[in-house]
């Protein structure tokens, strides 16, 4: 496939996606300018992520940090959120790249995030496990408000809003529980804690996205229906 081909495609999943936002959108009231959409590159190259931006894409995920350290500098625009799980040893380098972490999942982790990001600000979603699916992460709902409660007492990190991976499978009625779920969990934190913006609900890729955003999803972590099949993932 040619260069030209290429992006062609790019742009033309694009408007795809974006034409299945609207959709939904406004079939459920809302505007589609209320949903960010994130096109998750992991594994994709710098010029393929570069088609991406020509053809209106604004915010990009990547999963782990080592291979955001390469690609963000050759790219050379964009917002970048990391989407994946983030070790407490790449937190420094993490605060740095991404404009929104959407992967706390302990204590820990947020205390570390606070004690290395230098003064900078740092907005960070919490990422909460619906399905009990461990290869998914995330805290248990039950440890939600005691981990927010946490990152808003003793640190300076701003939460924006919840995160979760919807379960596997194309049951729509299953997705649709699972992302009321943490629209629920998020109206109940509001609530508790009212000093922080938690506004966004991260919720919602290629298979599910539809059922994401009847619930009310703001960001859509969309990859393979804008970048095609992933390649292997490469080692470290």
């Amino acid at each position: 496939m040619t260069l030209a081909d290429a992006a062609g495609r790019v742009t033309a999943n694009v408007a795809a996606v974006r034409r299945q936002i609207t959709k939904v959108c406004l079939e459920t009231g809302r505007s589609p300018d209320s949903v960010t959409l994130v096109a998750v590159c992991k594994t994709f190259d710098a010029t393929t992520v570069r088609l991406g931006l020509a053809a209106g894409l604004t915010d990009f995920g990547e999963n782990r940090v080592q291979e955001a350290q390469a690609k963000i500098p050759q790219v050379g625009g964009g917002r970048w959120h990391l989407v994946g799980h983030l070790q407490r040893n790449k937190a420094r380098a993490a605060t740095q790249l991404f404009s929104l972490i959407h992967s706390v999942d302990s204590v820990r982790l947020a205390r570390r995030l606070e004690a290395v990001r230098n003064g900078q600000p740092c907005d960070v979603l919490i990422q909460v496990n619906l399905t009990g699916a461990q290869t998914q992460g995330g805290i248990e709902p039950a440890e939600l408000l005691p981990l927010a409660s946490v990152l808003d007492r003793e640190t300076d990190l701003t939460l924006r809003g919840l995160m979760t991976i919807g379960p596997m499978g194309p049951d729509r009625a299953t997705s649709r529980t699972c992302f009321r779920r943490l629209r629920q969990l998020r109206d109940s934190l509001r609530g508790s804690l009212p000093n922080q913006p938690i506004a966004e609900l991260s919720m919602g890729m290629t298979d599910d996205l539809d059922a994401a955003l009847m619930e009310g999803a703001t960001i859509v972590r969309v990859g393979r229906a804008i970048f095609g099949t992933r390649s292997p993932t490469p080692g470290p």
